[in-house]
């Protein structure tokens, strides 16, 4: 039988969508009250994957890749979801968000997103909360699964989550 060990705390990332009326540094204030210092902002790039946001966060989106400075226990991810639901909320207009919070964690070898659907690859984690992996580090870069999501396959955005890796490879 292996031995039990107690899991790694692991670095708390998140990409974010933001609808064009909402500056993004109110955002940031806000995340870093509930989870601490963030430690990187990507590049912005407009989010053009898909037109499923439309309707609620309109036409002009962007998005970014940003990680807090404070490893946080995997086993938590599920909560920190409920939480980044909650300050969705907060920013929400008429019952429409105009920010998007999609939380993840990553460590060395993998980044693993949290969501609210189920899906075949998708694995439950707590209060209704799926893990997905995302993203595997093999052959010295992030690699595309199957159902990773389009922007997470393009280069910029892998080029940010790489940037995150570094900071957790320096410490």
């Amino acid at each position: 039988m292996g031995a039990e060990l107690a899991f790694s705390p692991e670095k708390l990332v998140a990409g974010v969508m933001i609808a064009e009326e909402i500056v993004p540094e109110t955002v940031w204030t806000r995340l870093e009250r509930e989870f601490g210092p963030i430690d990187y902002i990507g590049h912005p790039y407009p989010f053009s994957f898909t037109a499923y946001y439309e309707p609620e966060m309109g036409p002009h989106i962007t998005k970014y890749i940003i990680s807090f400075r404070d490893p946080i226990p995997p086993q938590t991810l599920a909560a920190v979801k409920h939480r980044t639901n909650e300050i969705e909320n907060e920013f929400a207009v008429d019952g429409g968000r105009r920010v998007n919070l999609d939380p993840g964690i990553m460590d060395l070898n993998r980044f693993i997103l949290a969501t609210t659907k189920n899906r075949g690859h998708r694995i439950p984690l707590a209060d209704a909360i799926y893990g997905e992996l995302t993203l595997i580090y093999i052959r010295g870069r992030f690699e595309p699964l199957p159902w990773t999501y389009a922007d997470y396959k393009t280069d910029a955005v892998r080029a940010d989550l790489e940037a995150v890796r570094k900071i957790i490879k320096s410490h």
